[in-house]
């Protein structure tokens, strides 16, 4: 077994041993001993000492109820320090002789590689300038815990930066021990758990603090390294005003099954990025005028100011005076609507233009090294985050809009437009689209649900373009849903383009979104209307939910190529908008090897995709650590662009075809047809406590029903708390073992040497296979399942057990993950402190639906505050 590096053990050793004296100092030795006692069972009972494991039993049994929550507290504090450790780990300085990450010399062994492979070197750099890759930021539904612990946590990794140094003082690092043991006080006594589900509102500030804390220092610092590639490997700089990567969001966007999210909720959050834009902006503008002192100024610059002795103080004053205008007016709309007042800043010009030319003055007057410095930095975050700060997309169901439209033909007396087949559909939308009149009165009152899908399609009318992004309409099937979307827009007053964006997110969706697209670009008034790339969303989560991985792995990437084709055909730019969860069951998994394995021409020098809560924290929630994400996020795009991968071959798709139907059959036959399915899912995971917890502001159903009717997010993360970890393997274990008896080892062997696609899903259903782990499932049959359902238990286990074999068969391996060790190192000291949250969850769970409806509080904190432990023990969870 591969160690894990010493510095990172001694770090994850001083935070545990600083932990356990915050807990001495609150609890007391004796309570101290019994979390050690816990811990040491839990290692020994991984190691196979059944004298340990009985120990861990035995103490947690023994429990008092007033000891259940600080016993989860301990255990989850300690691997969300963990966590921190790993994190800081990540980005911390090299030792001499020590390789840098890969994420920080991608791009400068990407270059070189490109240009040896014939790329010209002012093209390439062309092609990574003009590249468009835009992260969505979404809530995340299952993300437990609260934003000021987070920001402690934050705290602890910059101090574990700060103390990073050979050459400190004994003194020094005494200061710094301090500091930690007074950070982890304050998280260990701060409650992890919001005791109140939070609003979209607080979603969307939340994602908010993650750009001001990180990503607003993140973005330049990326972009001077991208710049730096480029002059060491092309000689050539990165233009001014290049943005490869900019950041949308979901938080106070998305209402498909959130009643939450309305009108007044998007104009609010909309309202809230426009103001923290403008107070960002501010403070760096502040900045500017203290260091841009200098007389010496270019014509220009003079011209636009007159004759002063600090010129550049003279032309930035007004656009800080605009920036608080901006900044107040915004505040003072957020309690009631107020008029613009003059000076605020309407178009992003406003903003750049001067920063612009106090940079081209500088440089002119042989001051480029005071140019470069923070003034760069300010256009940079000028360029990517405008006024608006992220671009706020809309999505709601399909089902919603072909609800209003019903309501108004009846109104109008033409009959039930839920009635009308797709013909029908699309001759009435087609018809009304051109036609200039309104369809209803002004004050034609409509049911609540339809007046409210008008309401937000008035707003999107009324918002600057720039703060919007696309429209998506998930459960989308047929054209006239995208047509309906367009139709209610114009309805509402919306007189310029807006990307209407099909999500196509189930497996028969998949498989029909060429058609739909075919009959949608078929029509010239819809090709007239259509601005810039047509935009379509492919679904990971439902369509995983729906199939399993690997059908809708295949769906996905059948209709992508599908699409491809399709659009080139009509001379139609594409951008694929990828709607990609955190864990595998959900499309997750690493993003460098997830887009280089994407079909050949998907690619363009676009790229869209989801970033889910808790991956945005572990992505993102750090400088350092996003800088690196932002790299290999350009790196991917860029390869995937410039040397796509290559076409399948024949043989290739024919087994893909065998595989799908041999996984779906397997998948659906244990999810769809097992008559005890359902009951043993809602007794064997804590699904139906996670659906009443305060985790997210959205319902974790979108109407009552069976698995069909339950969102992906929390199907995946019930399992993933039992580790049995099935939405993301099921299936595999049937399609592989099926492959293998047909005598086609060297056919899936020559897949996963030479096809991207392929080996990438191998690789991530390794990484779940790695930290799945039956024994847990089964303690928590053992605990919560009814007799009669346990042999369906046990059955489940058997085929977790059969994907690891085939997987071994496969690869040649002796154990999952044998490549690479040190994950697997991670996972084991992890086990440790995992180990007996999951068996205080079984208990806590088992005592929760004896105890009814009355919940007693100790044990409902103790058993969220596992949830959080387990998660954070595990990462990607949701």
């Amino acid at each position: 077994m591969t160690e894990i590096d010493a510095r990172l053990r001694e770090e994850v050793h001083l935070l545990g041993e600083l932990l356990g004296e915050t807990i001495r100092a609150q609890l007391g030795d004796a309570f101290l001993d019994k979390i050690e006692r816990i811990r040491t069972g839990a290692k020994g009972g991984r190691r196979g000492s059944q004298a340990a494991a009985d120990q861990l039993g035995e103490t947690l049994d023994g429990l008092r109820e007033d000891e259940l929550l600080p016993v989860a507290r301990a255990f989850n504090q300690f691997l969300n320090l963990a966590n921190m450790a790993e994190q800081h780990h990540q980005v911390r300085r090299q030792a001499p002789g020590e390789p840098e990450p890969f994420e920080n010399r991608v791009l400068d062994e990407l270059l070189p590689r490109l240009l040896a492979g014939g790329a010209d070197p002012a093209e390439l750099a062309s092609r990574l300038a003009g590249l468009d890759i835009e992260l969505v930021l979404t809530a995340h539904p299952t993300e437990v815990a609260r934003r000021s612990l987070i920001q402690k946590y934050d705290a602890i990794a910059a101090e574990l930066a700060a103390s990073d140094h050979d050459d400190l003082t004994e003194r020094e690092r005494a200061a710094s021990r301090l500091r930690l043991r007074r950070l982890i006080a304050e998280a260990w006594h701060t409650e992890e758990i919001r005791r109140q589900r939070p609003t979209p509102l607080d979603e969307a500030k939340w994602g908010f603090a993650v750009i001001e804390h990180s990503l607003w220092r993140a973005v330049p610092d990326m972009l001077r390294d991208l710049d730096d590639a480029l002059l060491t490997h092309c000689g050539q700089r990165l233009p001014l005003e290049a943005v490869p990567v900019r950041f949308a969001s979901w938080m106070g966007g998305d209402r498909d099954g959130n009643p939450n999210v309305t009108a007044e909720v998007s104009r609010q959050v909309l309202l809230l990025a426009r103001w923290m834009a403008a107070d960002l902006h501010l403070r760096d503008i502040d900045r500017l005028q203290v260091e841009l002192s200098m007389q010496d100024a270019s014509a220009e610059l003079r011209d636009a100011v007159g004759d002063h002795a600090e010129p550049y103080r003279v032309l930035l004053k007004p656009l800080r005076e605009r920036l608080r205008i901006t900044r107040d007016w915004a505040e003072a709309c957020l309690r009631r609507p107020v008029p613009e007042p003059e000076g605020v800043l309407r178009d992003q010009h406003e903003l750049y233009a001067p920063l612009a030319l106090c940079y081209r003055s500088l440089c002119a007057c042989g001051m480029a090294v005071i140019a470069d410095g923070r003034l760069l930095d300010c256009l940079r975050r000028a360029a990517v985050f405008g006024l608006h700060l992220v671009r706020l997309d809309i999505r709601q169901e399909a089902g919603r809009h072909a609800a209003a439209l019903d309501e108004i033909t009846r109104f109008l007396g033409l009959g039930h437009y839920s009635e009308w087949d797709e013909a029908q559909r699309l001759d009435f939308l087609v018809r009304e689209l051109d036609n200039p009149r309104p369809l209803l009165p002004v004050d034609q009152p409509l049911a609540p649900e339809n007046a409210e899908v008008l309401a937000t399609c008035r707003l999107i009318a009324a918002t600057p373009a720039a703060a919007l992004g696309s429209y998506v309409i998930s459960m989308a099937g047929a054209a006239s849903d995208v047509l309906a979307v367009q139709l209610l827009l114009k309805e509402a007053g919306l007189r310029r383009p807006m990307r209407v964006v099909p999500l196509f997110e189930t497996l028969a969706d998949l498989r029909g979104a060429r058609e739909v697209m075919a009959r949608l670009l078929a029509l010239p008034s819809y090709r007239a209307r259509l601005a810039g790339p047509q935009e379509v969303m492919v679904g990971y989560s439902d369509s995983a939910k729906d199939a399993g991985t690997l059908a809708a792995a295949w769906a996905q990437y059948r209709a992508q190529e599908e699409l491809v084709t399709l659009c080139r055909e009509q001379g139609v730019e594409l951008l694929l908008f990828h709607g990609r969860g955190g864990t595998v069951g959900r499309g997750g998994g690493p993003a460098h090897a997830a887009i280089l394995s994407q079909p050949p021409g998907s690619v363009a020098g676009r790229f869209r995709t989801t970033e889910q809560g808790e991956m945005i924290r572990f992505k993102f929630g750090l400088p350092q650590i996003a800088v690196q994400n932002l790299k290999l996020y350009l790196a991917a795009v860029l390869e995937a662009t410039v040397a796509p991968p290559p076409e399948p071959e024949p043989e290739w798709r024919e087994e893909m075809e065998r595989l799908s139907a041999d996984a779906l059959a397997a998948y659906r036959g244990v999810v769809r047809e097992h008559p005890g399915f359902l009951e043993y899912f809602r007794q064997a995971t804590p699904e139906q406590e996670l659906a009443r917890l305060p985790l997210g502001s959205r319902p974790a159903r979108r109407r009552e029903g069976g698995i069909e009717s339950l969102r992906a997010i929390p199907w995946i993360f019930a399992w993933t708390q039992t580790r049995l970890m099935l939405p993301a393997w099921l299936g595999w274990e049937t399609a592989l073992r099926n492959a293998l008896q047909r005598g086609e080892g060297a056919l899936l062997q020559d897949m996963r040497a030479h096809w991207p696609f392929f080996r990438a899903r191998l690789d991530m259903l390794e990484m779940v296979l790695a930290k799945a782990d039956d024994e847990i499932a089964r303690l928590y049959d053992e605990r919560l399942v009814r007799d009669e359902l346990r042999p369906l238990g046990q059955e489940l286990r058997d085929l977790l057990s059969q994907a690891e074999q085939v997987v071994l068969d496969l690869t040649g391996q002796s154990r999952v993950f044998e490549h690479n060790p040190q994950t697997l190192e991670f996972i084991s000291v992890r086990n440790t402190y995992l180990d007996p949250l999951h068996l205080l969850q079984a208990e806590l769970l088992a005592r929760s639906r004896q105890s009814g409806t009355e919940v007693h509080p100790p044990v409902e904190q103790a058993l969220l505050v596992s949830v959080a432990g387990i998660a954070a023990g595990l990462r990607n969870t949701g």
